[in-house]
């Protein structure tokens, strides 16, 4: 070794020397500090080119990070609802967060001063273990809540192979909307709870949702209703052209209802379906589309047994109640209602009580409508909740209960776009389209479905107001005589307005 490498080694170990005369708090601050910016504690440390390294590896994966949420959002989301990619997140952070704890401990041990006695020694490893610790943490829940997503990605929602007999094809999966600029889900509430053979769909829904803006109508159907028709060409159709009833049955016939369909036409007529993951959905889907004359693209089925589970995995839902709802309670077999549900503006209800708010109907006026009516405004109360910052704060809850309350026929291939919409949804307005029950169906006998399908096509697709004629020189201007009023807005519908 020349003598000029052998003065050049002494003299770096005394600025390293040097710089270890700071007090044990300053380094210790400069360790923690560098779990910020991994790297620096180690420039501190006259370390400069692992230093340099460091820095600029931390750096660019700042920056790579900022890219992604800043200008590649929409990959984003679509990396979090790929399932592989997923359980690479979670490699990937258990990778950075072990990189991340070697800094911290390596970097205090280069700035620890050579002076410090035990006790400050030992108070200096006490809190970096500390910090290790939490570092650890959130890792560790971060890794959770990748893997609670993982697995409600592949449990709920279902894969290309799945099957399905009215599922559309979507030939370009990054943008669906493109194929389908109105899309219509049917929203089921199953009930297979105490005294039900097998499972009833008490609530049914259709939300028919523009694509392009968010807006978005509701449409709910009564649980009696009968001859539900199925579209031509269909086996079904073939066995029942007047309709799902018996022609030669009595006028009230339970198994024939709209709410008996789910778990009845599967069971008795199932060869006449076809090769199904849920042949019931797939039932509702083509018999309540004909009914409105929609195209129902995809279903979302929420088990109403565990409803609760899922408001209480919100924190709540915030509703207006303009009379006593019924808790429990059986008109039929004349069992009273537990308790009600008292009357008031923005009353916070938990799981249990967001439930019978939704379906309680013990001796109500008007009951499947008054029904109906709260059912749209607890929608309308959980898309509120369903805030960015409540979904995060509550996600691993809202996982759990999603895996077990949620079925869907919704593939995963397009999810990130179903999260776009949602955005757009909840700016937008969200409307009921009133069925007319006094002319269209005032018994659930035989209703006139035709009648609904003009209905909900004029507020779909509403005629465009004539222009105005200018006026002559002669005339002043008139303002346009209104032929319609709007459609009635969930935010007016669902407003404190208690009956006397």
């Amino acid at each position: 070794m020349s003598s000029r490498n052998r003065s050049a080694a002494p003299a770096r170990r005394a600025r390293r020397a040097r710089r270890r005369e700071r007090s044990g708090l300053g380094a210790l601050g400069l360790a923690i500090a560098g779990v910020l910016l991994p790297g620096v504690s180690y420039l501190a440390a006259g370390r400069r080119r692992l230093g340099t390294v460091v820095t600029t590896l931390s750096l660019c994966l700042y920056g790579a990070a900022a890219y992604l949420a800043l200008v590649r959002r929409d990959d984003v989301i679509a990396w979090a609802l790929n399932p592989d990619v997923l359980l690479l997140m979670v490699v990937g952070l258990a990778v950075v967060a072990l990189c991340w704890v070697a800094v911290l401990v390596t970097s205090y041990k280069m700035l620890r001063p050579l002076t410090a006695g035990p006790g400050a020694r030992l108070a200096g490893s006490a809190v970096i273990g500390l910090v290790c610790f939490g570092m650890a943490s959130s890792t560790a829940l971060g890794a959770q809540t990748l893997m609670a997503q993982r697995q409600l990605v592949e449990k709920v929602f279902s894969g290309e192979q799945s099957k399905s007999q009215t599922r559309p094809k979507i030939k370009n999966a990054k943008d669906p909307w493109a194929q389908i600029p109105r899309l219509n889900i049917l929203l089921l509430g199953a009930d297979d709870g105490e005294g039900r053979d097998n499972t009833r769909t008490d609530s049914v829904m259709v939300a028919s949702i523009d694509t392009r803006t968010g807006k978005t109508s509701l449409i709910s159907l009564t649980r009696n209703w009968m001859r539900m028709p199925f579209p031509a060409g269909t086996r079904l159709h073939e066995r029942f052209p007047t309709g799902f009833w018996d022609p030669n049955g009595k006028k009230e016939q339970p198994n024939f209802y709209l709410d008996a369909m789910y778990r009845f036409v599967p069971a008795e007529w199932g060869d006449l379906i076809g090769p199904s993951d849920n042949p019931g959905a797939d039932v509702l889907k083509m018999s309540v589309g004909e009914a409105l004359g929609l195209k129902l693209h995809y279903y979302v089925q929420i088990n109403l047994a565990g409803f609760a589970q899922l408001v209480e995995a919100l924190g709540g839902i915030t509703v207006n109640i303009n009379y006593p709802v019924p808790v429990g309670g059986n008109d039929d077999k004349k069992i009273p209602a537990s308790r009600y549900l008292a009357p008031g503006p923005d009353r916070h209800l938990n799981g249990t009580d967001a439930l019978w708010f939704a379906r309680g109907r013990y001796k109500v006026k008007g009951a499947d409508i008054a029904r109906q009516a709260r059912q749209r405004c607890t929608v309308k109360a959980i898309v509120e909740r369903a805030t960015p910052q409540n979904v995060m704060a509550n996600y691993l809850e809202l996982a759990k209960a999603g895996e077990s309350l949620v079925r869907t026929d919704i593939p995963q291939s397009i999810l990130s776009s179903f999260v776009t919409l949602g955005q757009r949804m909840k700016n937008a307005t969200i409307t009921n389209i009133d069925l007319d029950k006094k002319k269209n169906y005032p018994t659930g006998q035989n209703p006139n479905y035709a009648a609904m399908r003009v209905i909900i096509q004029k507020h779909l697709n509403p005629p465009a107001k004539p222009a105005a004629p200018k006026p002559t020189a002669t005339q002043s201007p008139r303002k346009p005589k209104t032929t319609s009023t709007p459609p009635p807005d969930l935010k007016e519908a669902c407003a404190y307005n208690p009956t006397s």
